[in-house]
């Protein structure tokens, strides 16, 4: 048996998730660039943050994959978005904590255009621990 980390331990560090407030930003990297420190959602400048997202629905945890249903950006706006970041949201960005940033996904880069930006997560789950 190789070396592993129980599925249900999994699900419990994913219960923060299933209880908060999840939103998704799109990011501008022109703006703004990934850094392990970056804690809260204050970490990345607010004129790199071109569009948020509403509170995430159907959100799920199990053996360690985090799901929610698709997400959409209606008449979306702004400069091309080259990442996703995902955040618990307090409703104050300096208390805002960043759970993943995603710039490697079908879809992106994506133009802001004034349509909707429409967010398929993979049938797989979105995050998986």
């Amino acid at each position: 048996m190789a070396n592993t980390i129980y599925p249900k331990w999994k699900q419990f560090l994913l219960a923060g998730l299933l209880s908060g407030d999840i939103k998704a930003v799109l990011v501008d990297t022109a703006d703004y660039t990934y850094s392990a420190a970056h804690e809260f959602l204050s970490d990345i400048p607010a004129g790199a943050r071109e569009e948020t997202s509403a509170n995430f629905a159907s959100k799920t945890g199990t053996n360690g994959v985090f799901d929610a249903a698709d997400i959409s950006f209606t008449g979306a706006t702004g400069d091309p978005c080259e990442a996703l970041v995902l955040y618990i949201d307090t409703g104050t960005a300096s208390t805002s904590r960043l759970v993943a940033y995603i710039d490697s996904a079908t879809g992106l880069p994506i133009t802001l255009n004034g349509g909707d930006a429409n967010i398929t997560w993979d049938a797989s789950g979105i995050l998986a621990l």
